[in-house]
């Protein structure tokens, strides 16, 4: 007899709302995450602690020691690398994962992001592919992830781009002296703008409080409980029902299978504080992969048995390939005097998305938005010109006049997949609970640094417009990209032999097996991937029900 009807895997974004679907629709479901489940006021405030900087650790999790990964240099060097290390691109770890902690953007992909190879052609070396699914596809179950996880924004389809039927649940955050100045060096380019769409209450809803702008967002939790993810939502209707268990500190250590192959639920292990780890083995009819782009990786890969040889549902070898994040190309510019920045959150109030597509020579583009108010400690470490001394007198001079006055835009680039941007599994080093952890290897295709060059230009060029006096930016290097947006590595396809789920998120091979978290996506758009993930959670949760 089974334990459950499904078990769930990560109680993020897409763990939690399949929770929601499933057990509302009369489910017994388990929920297994493998961080804590942390009120708002556990999520400490930490400026040296935190998920924007992570200089001495995070606030949510995993702990710096027991959570090891291994990352590749392009050069083949190997380097074992603690969670607040930027090259172990980490995500948030607790019962609602990054969303407890994110800056809460909630785009909808335009229709040309489904259909980047038929749009621009393969790169040699490149896995760029199209979906299985077109926008009108997903565009319901966009609308269904705004009005219930709550998504607040300006009703602009005609300069967004992507087609939409109602508008959003809740008006748009107000402006701020850095979009009004922003707004209007657009206009003299003649680049159209409107305010970005963010998860985020702009006035009560779904019985909670409207935003109170406190300029904390990213990299903290909300003091108001205003930012809006799955943990606030969908996962509390799921325990509201009575027929949903949520587990928290149990790391999964596999996907059970029969001796046909046949997925019959996990074994994970769940943490003690005076004791060792215990082992559990649950049943169920079907399981639900939701841990993120790396470590539903690192499950399916774990998950060998006779039956499955090379991991579960990676018998075409794509399990783990094809690793994508987000470069985020942009520029600083130093306003003129008596225009200051006030502080006042969340902080993005203004974008353009005129260059996503379209762009001569390069393939995709990005969206530009100026960014989350920046912790002044934040601001000394990477937002400051190259020519500003880093130290003394001349630095805290400086700092202290322009910590007020510099606005920076940037965006997230459509970045081209690389079947050699990858994870795999390190056996020579293992985690706390003795498993070999990811090992992250490859980087972006060349592509991507053309666009995110072209991206910096036209940041460049929209402070240059709004008046800045001063404007600086990076060159972007070729590197694994796999952060806080992490995607790719279980992409979804018609063809089990390109491919690793089908177009429901449903494994090929695997009548009772569903991936609902970023896994999925074939390309990542020029976005935060966030609402994409919600929406194909909601449509998958669906599938996964009929089983």
């Amino acid at each position: 007899m089974n334990d459950f009807d499904v078990i769930v895997v990560g109680a993020g974004l897409g763990g939690g709302i399949a929770a929601g679907v499933l057990a509302e629709a009369g489910q017994r479901v388990l929920v297994l995450e493998r961080g804590r489940d942390l009120a708002n006021d556990q999520i400490a405030r930490d400026h040296l602690r935190n998920h924007r900087l992570s200089l001495y650790g995070h606030n949510t999790g995993p702990e710096l020691e027991g959570n090891p990964r291994t990352y590749v240099f392009p050069d083949g060097y190997e380097l074992e690398v603690a969670p607040n290390d930027g090259l172990y691109q980490n995500n948030a770890m607790t019962v609602g994962g990054g969303a407890r902690v994110w800056g809460m953007q909630a785009w909808r992909f335009l229709p040309q992001d489904f259909a980047m190879a038929s749009r621009y052609g393969v790169p040699t070396g490149s896995s760029l592919a199209d979906w299985p699914i077109d926008y009108g596809e997903l565009a319901p179950w966009y609308e269904r992830a705004e009005y219930e996880i709550g998504v607040c924004g300006e009703h602009a389809p005609e300069r967004h781009g992507a087609p939409r039927q109602r508008p959003f649940p809740m008006p748009a955050v107000p402006d701020s002296p850095s979009s009004i100045w922003l707004r209007a060096g657009a206009a003299r380019l003649g680049w159209s703008t409107f305010t970005p769409p963010l998860a985020l209450n702009s006035r009560p809803y779904l019985g909670r409080a409207a935003c109170i702008q406190c300029g904390e967002c990213i990299g903290f939790s909300c003091p108001t409980d205003a930012k809006n993810g799955s943990h606030n939502t969908m996962l509390p209707r799921a325990l509201a029902t009575g027929r949903c268990t949520l587990v928290t500190r149990a790391q999964v250590s596999r996907v059970d299978t029969d001796e046909r192959g046949r997925v019959i639920g996990v074994t994970y292990l769940r943490e003690q504080d005076t004791r060792s780890p215990e082992e559990v083995t649950v049943r169920s009819r079907s399981v639900v992969l939701a841990a993120g782009a790396i470590e539903t990786a690192r499950l399916m890969l774990l998950s060998k048995s006779t039956a499955h040889p090379d991991g579960l549902g990676n018998t075409s070898g794509h399990v783990g390939r094809h690793l994508q994040g987000h470069y985020y190309p942009g520029a600083l510019g130093l306003m003129p005097k008596g225009v200051l920045l006030d502080g006042i959150g969340p902080g993005v109030n203004i974008a353009t998305t005129q260059f996503n597509h379209g762009n001569p020579g390069v393939i995709g583009g990005a969206m530009l938005a100026n960014e989350f108010v920046k912790l002044p400690i934040i601001f000394w470490r990477s937002a400051l010109p190259p020519d500003v001394p880093r130290w003394g007198l001349a630095n805290k001079k400086y700092v202290r006049d322009a910590y007020r006055r510099t606005a920076h835009v940037q965006g997230p680039v459509q970045e081209i997949p690389s079947p050699d941007s990858r994870v795999t599994l390190d056996f020579r080093v293992k985690d706390r609970f003795g498993l070999p952890v990811a090992r992250l290897s490859g980087t972006t295709h060349p592509e991507t640094l053309r666009t995110a060059q072209f991206m910096r230009g036209k940041a460049e060029a929209w402070l240059k417009a709004a008046g800045a006096e001063k404007i600086w930016s990076w060159p972007p290097e070729l590197k694994l990209s796999a952060g806080q947006h992490q995607a790719g590595t279980c992409r979804m396809g018609d063809d089990p032999k390109n491919s690793v789920t089908d177009r429901t998120g449903r494994v090929h091979g695997h009548e009772n097996l569903f991936v609902a978290d970023g896994s999925v996506h074939v390309t990542n758009g020029g976005f935060n991937p966030a609402l994409t993930i919600m929406a194909l959670a909601f449509r998958t949760a669906e599938q996964a029900r009929t089983i």
